[in-house]
C-alpha cells in the first residue's frame, strides 16, 4: 500500500479515536469504542485484501455520524475523507430519530439496497458486534437477548448477502457460536 494510503487510513483511525474518546463498548470489559472500530476495520481489510483503503477508511468512521453528530458532520466527513468515504459512511448510519425499535427495523428493510462497499462494511460490524457478545456481552444482557440480537444480525446480514464470501463466512462462523 502507497504511503499516502497508509497516511489517510491513520489520519482516519486518529480522527475516530478523537470522535469516540468518551465512549466505552457496552460489555462488561467497558473497552474503549475504538476497539470496536479497529475490528470493523481489520475484518474489512481482510475481506478487500487491503485493496480497499476508502472501505477501510469508511470502516473507522462507521459510526461516527451516529454516534457523535454533535461534533462531527457529513461535510466534515467529505472535506478531511472525501464523498466516497462519507458516502458509506452516512449509507450505514442510523436515523437517530427513530425509536430503537424502528432503526433496528429499517437496517433490515435497507440491507438489500445498500452498495456493495455498504454490504461489506456492515456484515464486519454484525460479525464485530457478535463477536462482541460471545466475550464481553453487556451483564444486564439475559440469553434471551443476546439470542434475539443474534437473529436481527442475521436478518441484517441476509440482506447483504453476495458481495464477500470471506466476511460472510466469519459472520457465520460467529453466528454458529451464539448458543445461549
Amino acid at each position: 500500500m502507497k504511503a499516502r494510503k497508509v497516511l489517510q487510513i491513520v489520519f482516519a483511525l486518529d480522527f475516530a479515536a478523537w470522535a469516540h474518546s468518551t465512549q466505552r463498548r457496552k460489555g462488561g470489559a467497558h473497552e474503549p469504542y475504538v476497539n470496536h472500530l479497529t475490528e470493523v476495520a481489520r475484518l474489512v481489510a481482510q475481506a478487500t485484501g487491503g485493496k480497499d483503503e476508502k472501505l477501510i477508511i469508511a470502516a473507522l468512521l462507521h459510526d461516527v455520524l451516529e454516534d457523535q453528530s454533535m461534533n462531527v458532520s457529513y461535510v466534515m466527513l467529505v472535506e478531511n475523507f472525501g464523498k466516497r468515504v462519507a458516502r458509506i459512511v452516512r449509507e450505514v448510519t442510523d436515523d437517530k430519530s427513530l425509536p430503537k425499535a424502528e432503526r433496528k427495523r429499517m437496517q433490515v428493510v435497507h440491507a438489500p439496497h445498500l452498495s456493495r462497499r455498504a454490504k461489506i462494511l456492515k456484515i464486519a460490524d454484525k460479525a464485530a458486534n457478535l463477536n462482541s457478545i460471545l466475550q464481553s456481552p453487556p451483564r444486564d444482557w439475559s440469553a434471551t437477548r443476546k439470542r434475539e440480537y443474534f437473529a436481527w444480525a442475521a436478518e441484517v446480514v441476509g440482506g447483504c448477502r453476495g458481495v464477500n464470501d470471506w466476511i460472510e463466512a466469519v459472520f457465520d462462523e460467529r453466528l454458529s457460536l451464539g448458543q445461549f
